[in-house]
């Protein structure tokens, strides 16, 4: 009986061991997974905090840096708007009195556009004239009106290149297209041409009745 007792003391005894050792695994694990949710939770807030200032950096570089669309707005001007640029202002402001000095017929004004080296390229193929041609043809008549729906501006330095399309009372839509050079500190016309655009539904048909007249 001793050595039953004795046996069922130590069966006893191990099995609180084990009791004990399995209660002391089950509180190590947990501790060990409330340690790494925090771990995780900790990771999970740097993270966010990293994506939030990676935003704050991506906004704020997105509002420091110009759009393409700005840059596009500061080359264009549409109807009698303006740019933001002081050269390209005076220039369109040039372009603006040219085409109401040959409405008015003031030709003195008019000319004074233009640099002395000059060409004016008319719709007429051999129309392409210096300032002198230019004058012969031009003060003889009433003048011509030409009203600004759309222009395009691209500066490089002291030259501007534009187009423009014009509503003429005569001909319906228009198109004027040339160089400006800044001349002695003022924008001057070195070239101006003037178009009929086509539309290339009737190209063909035009441009049929063009070599029709030039073989008369």
């Amino acid at each position: 009986m001793l050595k039953d007792t004795h046996a069922f003391a130590v069966k006893g005894t191990t099995v609180n061991r084990a009791a004990n050792m399995s209660r002391a695994t089950k509180a190590s694990r947990a501790t060990n997974a409330s340690r790494t949710i925090h771990i995780h939770r900790a990771s999970l807030g740097l993270l966010l905090s990293a994506l939030m200032l990676g935003g704050l950096n991506v906004s704020a570089q997105a509002q420091d840096s110009p759009t393409q669309s700005a840059q596009t707005q500061d080359t264009q001007v549409q109807g009698a708007a303006t740019t933001s640029n002081p050269d390209q202002q005076a220039a369109a402001q040039v372009l603006d009195l040219l085409n109401q000095y040959s409405s008015d017929a003031d030709w003195d004004k008019y000319f004074a556009l233009y640099r002395k080296d000059g060409i004016f390229i008319g719709t007429d193929a051999s129309e392409r004239w210096g300032m002198a041609e230019f004058e012969h043809y031009s003060r003889p008549t009433k003048g011509w009106r030409y009203d600004l729906t759309e222009r395009h501006l691209i500066q490089h330095g002291d030259v501007i290149l534009f187009d423009e399309l014009l509503n003429s009372p005569a001909y319906g839509v228009s198109r004027g297209t040339g160089t400006l050079i800044k001349t002695d500190g003022n924008w001057k016309i070195a070239q101006y041409h003037l178009s009929f655009p086509i539309p290339n539904e009737i190209a063909k048909q035009i441009t049929a009745e063009i070599k029709a007249a030039n073989k008369q």
